[in-house]
């Protein structure tokens, strides 16, 4: 039977485009702060600048069902059946240091029971803890385990917006309930959480208003050593400055390598092709490119969340041009590990938990030629 391949859309085009009109002008690498915040965050985030490469993986459940209760049965089916000692050994052959796994996003679903949602809307969650479960299996191999939310419901559906009271214009209410959510996930997952993955903290939605101390204390609640990212399409847009300093690493969702190097020229808004040499363009813009030059970016530490065999603009960007060799992943990483920077590649996962082999042979020779690369990071 052929593979249901999942597919995490971290950003839509239209916000892409909204993000780049509005931060175009943050094309600049701003050297690592001093001071008590810099100490603290260089201490938390030391196990990733000194890692060989993470993983992560968009594992998004859509259920079938003509009714409520059919969603939810279907869902308990597709979560039960996700063969997890097979995805941990195919983890563990890669050889990398941590992962990113979902815990949900934008389809009303979450992969983890959690009691503010379960009271709040009934059945969108599993009675299989699966992320709870992959946490203490990453934490018994002596790996790091980071875990993704959304911060926003603005793609959600009516229902899920309606149970949160998600509410563009005045969104108090929102984020009383949704500190809630985060909360008791940090404290289910506790010391097995290492850190978190929050997207969809744009300018456009939180308008500077958000207290992101309040964040930061209810993803730290089950553990204060977590460190926490808080993505606003980063790469993606020419975006190279924090949402915020109190975030620790920086999101570094990235479209594209190209010639080893990160695309940072949105590739969105029409009229993009693909010239003779295989490269997308746009007309009449040049390509910008950007690469780590120190451990640090606007404080934070440097990171890059880097699509293989797979796409966050599947309609725009083929999934040919990201079938990046693992001589060409090598290359990358260790460019960016000889100044600490971290390099996170997100595969994709079909609905049973396994990598594509493709993608799996590809990380697990990659895993090879880190482990007998000669330089000391």
């Amino acid at each position: 039977m052929k593979k249901i391949m999942i597919a995490g859309l971290l950003l839509c085009t239209a916000c892409i485009n909204f993000c780049y009109a509005e931060n175009s002008r943050n094309i600049e690498n701003k050297s690592a702060g001093k001071g008590e915040t810099m100490n603290s965050i260089e201490a938390r985030t030391d196990w990733m600048a000194n890692g060989s490469y993470g993983l992560m993986v968009h594992y998004l459940i859509t259920p079938s069902g003509s009714s409520d209760d059919e969603k939810t049965s279907d869902l308990n089916r597709i979560i039960d059946g996700f063969d997890i000692d097979y995805f941990m050994q195919q983890f563990e052959k890669s050889k990398a240091d941590w992962l990113i796994f979902t815990i949900g996003q934008n389809t009303g679903y979450y992969n983890n029971p959690n009691s503010v949602i379960d009271e709040l809307i009934p059945g969108r969650t599993p009675k299989r803890a699966l992320i709870e479960e992959i946490a203490k299996r990453v934490k018994g191999l002596e790996k790091r385990f980071i875990a993704y939310l959304p911060a926003e419901m603005w793609m959600q559906q009516n229902d899920m917006q309606s149970a949160f009271q998600w509410n563009v214009d005045d969104q108090t209410e929102f984020l009383k309930t949704y500190l809630s959510f985060l909360e008791d996930y940090s404290k289910r997952l506790g010391n097995n959480c290492d850190g978190w993955w929050i997207d969809g903290c744009y300018e456009s939605i939180h308008k500077g208003k958000w207290n992101w101390e309040d964040w930061m204390k209810a993803a730290r609640s089950g553990n204060p050593n977590s460190i926490i990212a808080l993505n606003d399409g980063a790469f993606c847009v020419g975006i190279l400055k924090a949402v915020s300093p109190l975030a620790d690493y920086f999101s570094g969702e990235v479209h594209l390598l190209e010639d080893c190097k990160i695309r940072i020229d949105p590739i969105v808004g029409g009229n993009a092709y693909i010239n003779d040499e295989g490269k997308i363009r746009r007309p009449n813009q040049e390509p910008l490119f950007h690469m780590p030059t120190s451990r640090f970016i606007d404080g934070l530490q440097w990171h890059a969340l880097v699509p293989v065999d797979s796409s966050f603009l599947g309609d725009i960007i083929p999934s040919s041009l990201t079938d990046y060799s693992p001589e060409l992943l090598y290359n990358f990483i260790n460019k960016c590990s000889r100044v600490k920077g971290a390099v996170t590649l997100n595969l994709p996962i079909g609905i049973d938990g396994h990598i594509p082999d493709h993608s799996a042979e590809k990380v697990e020779k990659l895993g090879k030629l880190l482990d007998a690369r000669e330089f000391v990071k």
